[in-house]
């Protein structure tokens, strides 16, 4: 391939869209004269900047898991630096940009008090007479600090409640695995859990960056992983089908085999192998989706294959409302009920501009 002629401009754009500058930095750093220097030293640049983010990313994370733990609070962190270091080997071999955590529900009002204490304030204020509906219905709250915005990320569901992929953030919780990240003991989750978690991630944003078919396949050289579980949990979910289309599609842009005991039922799914031609040239031709389109919403819905799940994601859609609701209009508590109207009211909208 160095043999043709190369645009590295171009190159070095699509490892910052995709996230990948670390690996390919790590990569193309052997080939050592067969690169020209300039590419190189760019991309020294970009992996320099990655550890001192990621210092200073473990730094803080271990400052709020000191915390918490203070407190008797127990949380997960994964992607980022955990994924990094745990399945990467090193924190600074993949690009993070904030700190996930998986928390309880019940913890979520203990949890942002704990971190306003320590400078992290909440992105998108949410009102305190909204609060145990946004809790009920949504899935995150973030957080900005003096040092960055949307550094922090508190998850106690998997996505939004009208995606309507009900995961078991108990067992998820139980399921946990002890890892050393920084040289400190966290929980991470399960591979076969992260496997899950990071597939649905990656379904929801269409797939959109190599990154995350680079954390599957992390996970894929791994030979612990419970095969039969990952199954049984994809099928009780109603999530086979994105199960199948991200492992084609790590089979089809890294070098990764499909795992023998899951290889049949992957390419026996007619629907998957379509998904995927679709998804491969929309991702090599940089193609985006807005999420906040009808026809994005379509998509999603056409990604499960139980009818009955689509029809759950399409009613919660249309009649769960959420921040942008109560930020077009401010209703007393007791007129709540009436945010169902301002979500329809909003969707069609939306589905006015296409």
């Amino acid at each position: 391939m160095l043999e043709k002629p190369i645009n590295w401009e171009a190159v070095l754009r699509l490892a910052d869209q995709h996230g990948t500058s670390s690996l390919l930095y790590q990569n193309l750093a052997r080939l050592g004269d067969l690169i020209p220097s300039p590419v190189l030293a760019s991309l020294r640049q970009r992996y320099e900047r990655n550890v001192h983010k990621s210092l200073f990313l473990a730094r803080e994370l271990i400052r709020i898991l000191n915390c918490l733990d203070g407190l008797g609070i127990e949380v997960i962190p994964y992607k980022g630096v955990v994924l990094s270091e745990v399945y990467y080997g090193d924190m600074a071999l993949r690009q993070s940009g904030d700190m996930d955590l998986f928390v309880r529900k019940r913890d979520v009002a203990r949890i942002k008090s704990v971190v306003r204490d320590l400078a992290y304030t909440p992105r998108v204020p949410i009102p305190e007479d909204a609060e145990d509906d946004y809790i009920a219905s949504g899935y995150e709250c973030t957080f900005d600090s003096p040092a960055g915005k949307n550094l922090l990320e508190l998850q106690w569901a998997l996505q939004p409640y009208f995606y309507a992929v009900d995961f078991d953030m108990g067992g998820l919780f139980e399921r946990a695995v002890n890892v050393t990240v920084a040289g400190r003991r966290v929980k991470t989750p399960s591979p076969e859990d992260l496997l899950l978690v990071l597939s649905v991630h990656a379904a929801k944003h269409f797939w959109g960056r190599l990154i995350w078919l680079c954390d599957i396949a992390q996970i894929l050289r791994r030979e612990d992983v419970n095969w039969e579980r990952v199954q049984s949990q994809a099928r009780e979910l109603g999530i086979e089908r994105i199960l199948h289309i991200t492992l084609l599609l790590t089979n089809r842009f890294l070098p990764m085999a499909i795992p023998a005991p899951i290889e049949n039922a992957t390419l026996a799914d007619r629907a998957a192998q379509a998904f995927t031609e679709q998804i491969a040239l929309a991702v090599a031709a940089g193609v985006t989706y807005e999420e906040e389109k009808l026809s994005y919403f379509r998509l999603m819905m056409r990604l499960r294959e139980h009818p009955a799940d689509r029809w759950r994601f399409f009613t919660r859609l249309a009649f769960t409302p959420g921040p942008g609701e109560w930020e077009a209009i401010r209703l007393p508590k007791t007129l709540f009920p009436l945010y169902r109207i301002v979500r329809l009211a909003r969707l069609a909208a939306r589905g006015m501009r296409g």
